[in-house]
């Protein structure tokens, strides 16, 4: 049911891979946390928990590296950097898992759901916003979703076309992007508990809905923290109703 596939990104230059979990169903695009890796998901139980949703055909899940997402938390490199790095990562994606996806589910054009937990959840919102022609759902839960202050005050293009709360607000009406982002959905599930922090879900949720594009905050309580257990109960909740 496990598959991993190897290869050198051109786009980010470095050695990537993409695993996958399933056989039949709707492709699921599961992005890490800050630094973790494509078998993250599974080290934290997230895949065991998602069984009966693979077992039933109902799902495929794809998982990548947080590569953007690991140059953010390092700390090691300039905001310019990480930026440019978030753009080429979104290329990675569209230019070459894409195509692996849905070469491995036979379907040239098949929609794919993305999702993700903490900075999954801003790579989750960020992909399916900047190509709403590739992607139908999004599944944002205990999102970070303003990395404005990593940036040092150095504004660029790279990080502002990144960033939902910045540039969906500025989509041109009448737009072929921001006609598609309104046919899509965002459910943005959060808890309350220890390092949650549900104004960042409220403040993307805003943003999206006053362009009219669909979302939902989900507020699931304090006993909910920003931790993998929370996130093994929302997945398979939100997976259910979508695939």
């Amino acid at each position: 049911m496990k598959e991993t596939s190897r290869w050198f990104s051109p786009n980010v230059q470095q050695e990537t891979q993409l695993v996958r979990w399933g056989t039949f169903g709707t492709p699921v695009l599961l992005f890490p946390t800050a630094g973790g890796d494509a078998e993250e998901i599974e080290r934290f139980l997230m895949i065991k928990v998602l069984l009966p949703l693979l077992e039933a055909g109902r799902i495929k899940v794809y998982s990548v590296d947080s590569i953007a997402g690991a140059a953010w938390i390092s700390k090691r490199h300039p905001p310019a950097y990480c930026s440019r790095l978030q753009t080429l990562f979104a290329r990675y994606v569209v230019d070459e898992v894409v195509p692996a996806i849905r070469a491995d589910c036979r379907t040239p054009g098949i929609e794919i759901i993305t999702a993700g937990a903490s900075i999954g959840a801003f790579n989750a919102l960020s992909i399916l916003c900047r190509h709403p022609e590739i992607f139908s759902k999004a599944i944002c839960m205990s999102g970070s979703y303003d990395f404005e202050h990593w940036l040092d005050g150095q504004w660029n293009s790279d990080f502002y076309f990144a960033s939902p709360i910045h540039f969906v607000p500025n989509l041109a009406e009448g737009s072929d992007q921001l006609t598609l982002l309104r046919r899509r959905y965002v459910a943005i599930p959060t808890g309350e508990g220890d390092w949650e922090e549900p104004a960042e879900s409220w403040k993307v949720a805003h943003a999206l809905g006053a362009k009219g594009i669909p979302n939902r905050v989900d507020l699931w309580g304090k006993r909910w923290s920003h931790d993998w257990p929370t996130w093994r109960a929302m997945l398979p909740k939100y997976l259910a109703e979508m695939a």
